[in-house]
Formats: C-alpha cells, sequence, structure tokens
C-alpha cells in the first residue's frame, strides 16, 4: 500500500507525480530501481506502458514488465536492432559452436579409425589411461546418414 510517508514508485518518482495506493507502476517499478523505468520509458512512454499493462490480466503483468525492461534495455544499447542484435549474435555463436563441435567429433573419429587400423595392423598402441578410458566409453559420434552440421536455420 502507498502512503503519504513511503517512498513513491520509480515511476512517479521520474514523472514527478504522486504515487496513490493503487500506482500502475508501483507493484512493478520499485523505488531502488530508477534506472529500470527510466530506461523503459525512453522507449516505451509512460502511456504506452500504463496501456500495456492495465490489458493484461494480473498474473501475466509481471513478465510483461520484464519483457519490456529486457527489450528497452536492449533497445537503448542497440537502437536499430534491439532484441533482434542480440538473438542474432547469440545464434550465430551457435551456429560456430556447433561447427566446432562437428569439427571435433569429426577428428575423434578419424583418430578411433587410426587406433583400430593399428590394432587390426598387429601394432598396439601405447597404453595410457586416457586411452583405455576413450576405448571404454566410446560411443559413435554420428551415423552415417547424420550431417555433420544441422541443416537447420537459426536466423530469424
Amino acid at each position: 500500500m502507498r502512503g503519504s510517508s513511503t517512498t513513491p514508485c520509480a515511476g512517479c518518482k521520474l514523472l514527478r507525480r504522486r504515487c496513490a495506493k493503487e500506482c500502475m507502476f508501483a507493484p512493478y517499478f520499485p523505488p531502488d530501481q530508477p534506472q529500470k523505468f527510466a530506461c523503459v520509458h525512453k522507449v516505451f512512454g509512460a502511456s504506452n506502458i500504463s496501456k500495456m499493462i492495465q490489458d493484461l490480466p494480473l498474473h501475466q503483468r509481471g513478465d510483461a514488465v520484464s519483457s519490456l525492461a529486457y527489450e528497452a534495455s536492449a533497445r537503448v544499447r542497440d537502437p536499430v536492432y534491439g532484441c533482434v542484435g542480440a538473438i542474432s549474435s547469440l545464434q550465430q555463436q551457435v551456429a560456430q559452436l556447433q561447427s566446432q563441435l562437428a569439427l571435433a567429433k569429426a577428428e575423434l573419429l578419424c583418430l578411433r579409425m587410426q587406433q583400430s587400423a593399428r590394432g587390426a595392423a598387429g601394432v598396439s598402441p601405447p597404453h595410457t589411461p586416457e586411452s583405455s578410458d576413450l576405448n571404454h566409453h566410446y560411443k559413435p559420434a554420428m551415423s552415417k546418414s547424420e550431417p555433420l552440421v544441422s541443416s537447420d536455420s537459426f536466423w530469424i
């Protein structure tokens, strides 16, 4: 509850208005997080924020405000692409890591084939704890029908 002796929420403080006990912003923009409201206000505007919050069921409002705050923060950091830029960057990292993983699996498969070829030729490889661990836990990395890198697109 808001009273005259309590600190106004971050929204009311920034907008320089009295924070009423039924303030729409108070549950989502506490006084100790002024930057959160300032960022959301800068990108969306107080009126739009209020309308968006009011149009949602009570149980969805907190998640909506979190999403607005994340989008606003991303939009302030990258005014052109916002969240899409962050998502695209992460997708590129995932694709790069998948490619590196596929190369590592292929290299491991080549090493296993070389090791088994030496064993078939009667040449025993030097015994190391690592090599016995690898043989003991070996499972094929992929079947012949699996591509090294998925053809699924990660781009928006």
